[in-house]
């Protein structure tokens, strides 16, 4: 049976997506890869192309929909007993997974966040002030979505969530863009699973370099937490 199923929404990352793609093909695991192209154009399609035949599914949207709409259209085609999301930009390791995957075996979890936070080098390894602002960022909006969703999260809007494929197919994601992460936080909250968290590592990109998230994510989250809650 496929242990671990990858879900990896790609939006114009050309430098990195190679490179993700030689790290998890080596890791030692029943796996399954689903890339899903999200609009690249900056020559990230025709890399993806290259490496058709070693992944179990390569999706190409047309235009750019968001990080959302790219992990929905991977959603049916799962068929791991664990699901993980998986950005293209490397800022988060592969290899951190196995460990998360067999903490879930060991206790028999259904889900489980990879936690920057609770990392210590978190922020010894942060580049600038920008980088420190949005971690701080990440664990103001984290505490509202504690007191909201009653969890106790260090890392909400973390990349690494790991899902029991059983769990995860239940979940019908409507959000498109970086607000996936919010919604899919509440409406696990909603099912009244008590999620679990792994420290992981954690190699933060600027925005020179690449990064995508914004301020106004920041608040969409808090709108798309609320929406789910109390009106959907």
């Amino acid at each position: 049976m496929t242990k671990l199923t990858f879900i990896i929404p790609v939006y114009n990352e050309i430098k990195t997506i190679e490179k993700l793609i030689k790290k998890i093909l080596k890791l030692n695991i029943k796996k399954q890869i689903i890339v899903i192209d999200d609009g690249s154009n900056d020559g990230t399609e025709q890399i993806l192309r290259k490496y058709k035949n070693l992944l179990d599914k390569l999706i190409i949207h047309k235009k750019n929909l968001g990080k959302g709409a790219a992990i929905k259209s991977g959603q049916k085609y799962v068929k791991g007993k664990y699901v993980a999301i998986q950005d293209a930009d490397l800022e988060y390791d592969p290899n951190d997974l196995k460990k998360i995957i067999n903490e879930m075996d060991k206790n028999n979890l259904k889900v489980m966040y990879g936690s920057r936070v609770l990392n210590k080098n978190t922020f010894q390894n942060t580049q600038n002030f920008t980088h420190i602002l949005r971690i701080w960022g990440n664990i103001f909006l984290t505490i509202i979505s504690n007191f909201f969703n009653s969890q106790k999260l260090t890392d909400a809007h973390t990349c690494y969530k790991v899902f029991n494929s059983r769990i995860f197919k239940k979940i019908k994601l409507k959000e498109k863009g970086f607000s996936f992460c919010p919604e899919i936080t509440t409406k696990i909250s909603l099912m009244n699973i008590n999620i679990k968290e792994f420290p992981i590592s954690y190699n933060g990109r600027t925005y020179n370099q690449g990064k995508k998230i914004t301020a106004f994510d920041g608040l969409d989250a808090l709108y798309v937490l609320l929406k789910y809650r109390y009106f959907k």
